[in-house]
């Protein structure tokens, strides 16, 4: 019933930047922690970036420095600014959101996946 749908994926050289999308829609309260998460081939997801409601962030070392999460809560969304991209940037870069039902229950949901390929 809640969906997150990515965009903003692409090629792009090696120091150029991208900026990632997420929108959810759906039927929930509010939304709570949203993040963005990347898996390269042969490698398992890892966290990129995450934001609070109230708009804390955190950073893995990998886009410290490069890379910029911030949210839209009036539009639902969450957004990755990534800046001076490196080949080892390339994968695909997942949305993550925990959301509040009307109940108060909090669910766990992925997006599809946007792939970023950055060339040398």
């Amino acid at each position: 019933q809640v969906q997150l749908v990515e965009s903003g994926g692409g090629l792009v050289q090696a120091g150029g930047s991208l900026r990632l999308s997420c929108a959810a829609s759906g039927s929930f309260f509010s939304i709570n922690t949203m993040g963005w998460y990347r898996q390269a081939p042969g490698k398992q997801r890892e966290l990129v970036a995450h934001i609070t409601s109230g708009g804390t962030t955190n950073y893995a070392d990998s886009g410290k420095g490069r890379f910029t999460i911030s949210r839209d809560n009036a539009k639902n969304s969450v957004y990755l600014q990534m800046n001076s991209l490196k080949a080892e940037d390339t994968a695909v870069y997942y949305c993550n959101a925990d959301v509040n039902t009307y109940l108060r229950r909090e669910y766990n949901y992925w997006g599809q996946g946007t792939q970023v390929t950055v060339s040398l």
